[in-house]
């Protein structure tokens, strides 16, 4: 299984490597900032859940202007704020336009000259979305790969990750994004339910290192989670009652954070009352245990049982009640 963490980890470093040395595009991204008259804007690069700022612009009066060479089509973020969540700008190569509208989120911001963001934005707007079917209508568009990345594969199962795949046209198959999802169709393989859990290390608030191997001989659920996450902070409750009523009975729980700050995570903790082992590598979405597991989003858990074998995953409220009834009030 490390070997499997490893190449999981290579394939993500190949595909920023492969990024790198893509031919890049010609762009110009022109802009309103209505209501500001100077100032920055930011524009990023989105990797790995996160974006990283790879340019700036000065406001002409409420203007601005970019013009570089990207990688395109792809996404992109635009922001006056580099530590606040960007506005989502899928850019292609030719002349695209925003009003970036000051508002919370940036909602009421308008773009044009790019067709993948005008299916985004479209897509935004839909409720309930087959993704098969929307891969189906749009196989070719690099709004497909992503949205299959970012919003569905956390709750799709291999088998069914693969099948969208091959939905995809060629020329996404080699993009970021699909390169990520097929590494996951492996990982999401080796820790599913049946299956002897991978082992993994990390680090206490203390400073002391735990092993995951520690826990054998215990019920153990292993709650990946962070303090920036509210369903998380919302399902901390449900996880403090279920500790109480079952902790003597041989029921653990390792929480693993993938905070980015020590002081955020200890508070958290205080907070919610989390009376049971913590551990953290604070890597945020790079969190190793977090790639180990396949987890792409948060809160999610892995039920253990005393052999460390997994016997569910991503058990939360009533559910996860349920489950510990039935392996303890027998």
């Amino acid at each position: 299984m490390k070997r499997t963490l490893q190449i999981l980890t290579a394939g993500l470093l190949l595909s920023t490597l492969s990024l790198q040395a893509a031919d890049k595009k010609p762009l110009t991204l022109t802009g309103t900032v209505p209501g500001l008259k100077s100032g920055k804007i930011y524009l990023q690069k989105f990797y790995n859940k996160s974006f990283i700022t790879i340019d700036s612009a000065s406001l002409n009066e409420g203007k601005f202007q970019f013009k570089t060479q990207l990688e395109l089509p792809e996404l992109y973020g635009v922001t006056l704020y580099k530590d606040q969540s960007p506005f989502y700008l899928f850019l292609e190569s030719g002349a695209v336009n925003v009003e970036l509208d000051t508002a919370a989120y940036y909602r009421g911001s308008k773009v044009t000259g790019s067709p993948s963001q005008d299916l985004f934005a479209a897509y935004k707007k839909e409720r309930n979305v087959d993704v098969s079917a929307f891969i189906k209508a749009n196989p070719a568009s690099i709004v497909s790969a992503y949205i299959l990345y970012r919003d569905f594969s956390y709750r799709l199962s291999p088998e069914e990750i693969k099948t969208n795949i091959a939905l995809l046209d060629p020329s996404l198959k080699n993009t970021p994004y699909v390169n990520v999802l097929n590494e996951l169709v492996t990982v999401l393989g080796n820790v599913s339910v049946g299956k002897k859990a991978p082992d993994f290390h990390s680090v206490t608030p203390e400073g002391k290192t735990v092993n995951l191997r520690d826990f054998q001989g215990k019920y153990v659920l292993v709650d990946f989670w962070a303090a920036w996450c509210p369903p998380c902070r919302k399902e901390n409750p449900n996880l403090v009652a279920a500790y109480k009523q079952y902790n003597d009975k041989g029921f653990e729980i390792l929480g693993v954070s993938l905070d980015k700050t020590k002081e955020a995570w200890e508070k958290a903790i205080k907070d919610d009352h989390l009376a049971w082992t913590q551990v953290s590598d604070l890597a945020f979405w790079d969190s190793a245990p977090a790639k180990l597991y396949g987890v792409r989003a948060i809160p999610s858990n892995v039920l253990l049982d005393p052999q460390g074998v997994i016997v569910g995953r991503n058990l939360r409220g009533e559910e996860l009640q349920q489950k510990l009834k039935e392996l303890f009030d027998k």
